[in-house]
């Protein structure tokens, strides 16, 4: 979908809601008074929809309405966004991703602003990215693949999982912070859809979300070769990071975050940060998410969460410029 200006103004037309409820500022010791709205900008079944909702059963139980996911996408994550961003019933949150930090770069034309418009509630995770190239490809270290790209500038592809997605800014940042490497982009609809081309040697190169690349680099279908964490990954001990493996101050991930309407509540925002990080802290809910390859927070504060959305606005909206990503 292309945004214009004539179709950005109908859609926070038809989305706009009611003015915040007289009684709400008053009427914190009360709430929930009605099932919480938790909207998710992405398909249902997809790799943020199913930690959103194991997040909305936790926490059904600990509240006394439940916490619905309602899927609302379009434009990227631009509708679901808005809706939330208009919403002033102090029930109507959004649980988003890495996307929230790059939406204005790709979207100019906003009906809101993704951090004026939102008050971060908690960050709840983050899930690192791992490198790997094709088997057939002479390298076994990234130090190696990023000399194979130097001496053969343009010559190989590499794949993302579509334009302005988490894995296509962290392999632009990579390709700058590893000096200036010239690779071409092809993105792809989903993992599921790059990762035979990976295989078949069609594309050279991709970076996936730990828990989609695991079972390749296991394989040894594809060869490995770093982790875009701080810190190595517990199902692959020997996998080097890439600050390990020659690219000082690399890191990337795709993260999950909760975000409330601005001017919701101070007392509701600070109950919900709360509630999110007992179920973050949950063994349960760990074991699980660890599947996943999402190393879980519970130590999250709205002030901290908030400072996460603009550092890594800071930080990916330079990249999404000079690359010049654009929306589909």
């Amino acid at each position: 979908m292309k945004l214009n200006r004539r179709n950005l103004m109908g859609l926070g037309a038809a989305l706009a809601a009611p003015a915040l409820l007289p009684g709400l500022a008053r009427a914190q010791d009360g709430w929930p008074s009605q099932p919480i709205r938790l909207v998710v900008p992405f398909s249902a079944g997809g790799p943020t929809d199913i930690p959103a909702r194991l997040v909305a059963e936790e926490l059904s139980k600990l509240l006394p309405q439940r916490v619905i996911v309602e899927n609302r996408t379009g434009a990227g994550t631009v509708v679901g966004a808005d809706a939330v961003a208009k919403a002033r019933d102090g029930h109507t949150f959004l649980y988003t991703t890495i996307a929230q930090a790059a939406i204005r770069a790709i979207y100019p034309s906003l009906p809101f602003d993704p951090v004026a418009d939102f008050t971060p509630v908690a960050l709840a995770g983050t899930i690192p990215m791992l490198m790997m190239v094709n088997k057939d490809v002479p390298v076994n270290s990234l130090q190696e693949l990023i000399e194979f790209f130097k001496k053969n500038p343009g010559k190989y592809d590499y794949a993302s999982t579509g334009n302005g997605a988490a894995l296509h800014l962290a392999s632009e940042l990579f390709l700058k912070q590893a000096g200036g490497l010239k690779v071409n982009h092809v993105p792809y609809r989903g993992s599921a859809a790059a990762i035979p081309d990976l295989l078949n040697g069609t594309v050279t190169m991709m970076l996936d979300v730990a828990n989609s690349a695991l079972p390749f680099v296991r394989s040894g279908e594809v060869k490995g070769l770093a982790i875009s964490s701080a810190q190595r990954l517990p199902q692959l001990p020997d996998m080097p990071t890439f600050q390990e493996a020659g690219v000082p101050g690399y890191e990337a991930y795709t993260w999950h975050m909760v975000l409330a309407p601005a001017g919701t509540p101070e007392p509701v925002v600070t109950r919900l940060n709360g509630l999110i990080n007992q179920v973050m802290a949950m063994d349960s809910v760990k074991a699980r998410l660890a599947d996943l390859t999402m190393q879980t927070r519970s130590d999250s504060t709205p002030a901290s969460a908030r400072k996460w959305l603009t550092d890594e606005i800071a930080k990916w909206e330079p990249i999404i410029k000079e690359a010049g990503i654009k929306a589909d």
